[in-house]
């Protein structure tokens, strides 16, 4: 299965720890296709404005548009993964939310309005269990 992940890039290097276990863990049920969010080398050069945000917009996309499947981390708001996940839904591709429990004020109303699933977790171990209910879902 090929997976796209979502979450804060401008504002998500505070969560870069938990992206790249995640990342980690939803490889066991396919191949993610945008691994480098989870790379601190990829926010090095995304700091170093080593790329254009036109080459990151397109390039996302494509890899977005070749996947499956969707999981996106919306804890912290954000315009671009929102912008993701809207996408998605316009391709009738799978989208799992996943929030902090303590950030659940601060879900969008039009994300939790949205045809996506949505959980919340408290632990890596909560994560863990709703990947596992979602995939095995599908």
């Amino acid at each position: 299965m090929k997976i796209y992940f979502a979450a804060p890039v401008t504002n998500g290097i505070l969560n870069i720890n938990l992206y790249s276990r995640i990342l980690k863990y939803l490889s066991h049920y396919g191949t993610v296709l945008n691994k480098k969010i989870g790379d601190k080398n990829f926010w090095k050069k995304r700091k170093n404005g080593e790329f254009s945000k036109k080459e990151a917009h397109d390039f996302d996309l494509k890899l977005l548009f070749k996947s499956e499947v969707v999981v996106a981390e919306i804890s912290t708001p954000s315009i671009g993964v929102g912008y993701e996940i809207g996408r998605a839904i316009e391709r009738k591709k799978p989208v799992l939310g996943l929030y902090n429990k303590k950030a659940e004020k601060q879900l969008s109303t039009m994300i939790i309005g949205s045809p996506i699933i949505i959980r919340p977790y408290q632990t890596f171990a909560d994560i863990k269990s709703i990947i596992n209910k979602f995939f095995n879902s599908l």
